[in-house]
């Protein structure tokens, strides 16, 4: 290594940690977004360890243990600790591994979205003219749709079932971020920086995605996360409705389906499912706002 390039790496280097230290500092200053990042990462850990911290396989029926209540409830028992559903499958084994179906939902549709917006988003807002005409008024028709019933045809055209679930989510979500990119692109678009880069011969893919893009990614950042926890809602709710993940798959939202006649009889099989949804949902928004609050100027506390 030369000299030069040695003496810009450790230039470097501290730089990136100050920008570290800097956006911990402003994330950490929102108690709220350090418990669902703390909440957050436990979720990731019981969905990696799920088949050695369960207790049962999630699919297994005990059918001498039909409709258990939970421990601490008279007639519970030891070995099912949340108790059974109507078939006598384990709770708590099928909401840890409901974990890890929710947290792939989350995974899978955000990057789909993410992808296909900035792809769409930066052609858009770098190019202008009738390119940018024909994308965003695709994107207007997908908004003026709500999101959910959209996302029922598209999965009645596909057919019922995850993997469709998560296409569907993922083309709805896709207009919120092809929408933020364009927005961000053309702001930095006439930046001096750019001009100064197309200047020097840099060809339309470096300067849209070597030299603005990167700059551009702190909002898409915040949308993204905010959108993870909306593609586990909207995953449950088709879940729910029949038409995502199909039982005996330990989905919260499917749980919460097979659970309704016994809303009234049995609470423990419809409520803790979604006592999982809320706190899964509200951990990420909370880590939305801590990464809002961290990554936005606008928005850094003196």
């Amino acid at each position: 290594m030369s000299q030069a390039a040695a003496t810009n790496a450790v230039s470097t280097d501290p730089s990136r940690r100050a920008r570290l230290a800097e956006f911990w500092y402003y994330f950490s200053e929102n108690r709220g977004a350090v418990i669902g990042l703390v909440f957050f990462l436990f979720l990731v850990l019981l969905a990696i360890f799920a088949p050695w911290i369960a207790p049962h396989d999630p699919v297994m029926q005990y059918r001498d243990a039909v409709k258990v209540p939970p421990v601490w409830q008279e007639g519970g028992r030891a070995e099912f600790l949340l108790g059974t559903d109507p078939v006598g499958r384990d709770m708590l084994s099928r909401l840890i591994y409901g974990t890890r179906f929710s947290l792939f939902v989350g995974v899978i549709v955000t990057t789909l979205s993410l992808v296909g917006g900035i792809a769409l988003g930066v052609i858009a807002g770098y190019f202008r003219g009738w390119v940018d005409t024909v994308i965003m008024r695709v994107m207007d028709i997908i908004l003026a749709f709500p999101s959910l019933l959209l996302a029922l045809v598209l999965v009645a055209v596909l057919g019922p079932g995850l993997v469709n679930a998560m296409i569907a989510i993922a083309l709805v979500f896709q207009p919120h971020f092809v929408r933020l990119t364009r927005a961000a692109v053309m702001s930095e678009k006439t930046r001096d920086y750019v001009v100064a880069a197309k200047v020097s011969g840099a060809g339309h893919g470096r300067l849209m995605f070597k030299t603005i893009l990167p700059n551009c990614m702190a909002p898409l950042i915040v949308q993204a996360t905010l959108s993870f926890s909306s593609a586990i809602l909207d995953a449950a709710a088709l879940g729910f409705l029949g038409m995502g993940a199909q039982p005996p798959t330990p989905e919260w939202g499917t749980m919460l389906a097979e659970a309704r006649e016994f809303i009234n009889s049995h609470w423990w099989i419809v409520t803790l499912p979604g006592i999982a949804i809320l706190i899964t949902v509200l951990a990420i928004n909370l880590m939305g706002d801590g990464l809002r609050d961290a990554l936005d100027p606008k928005l850094k506390r003196s």
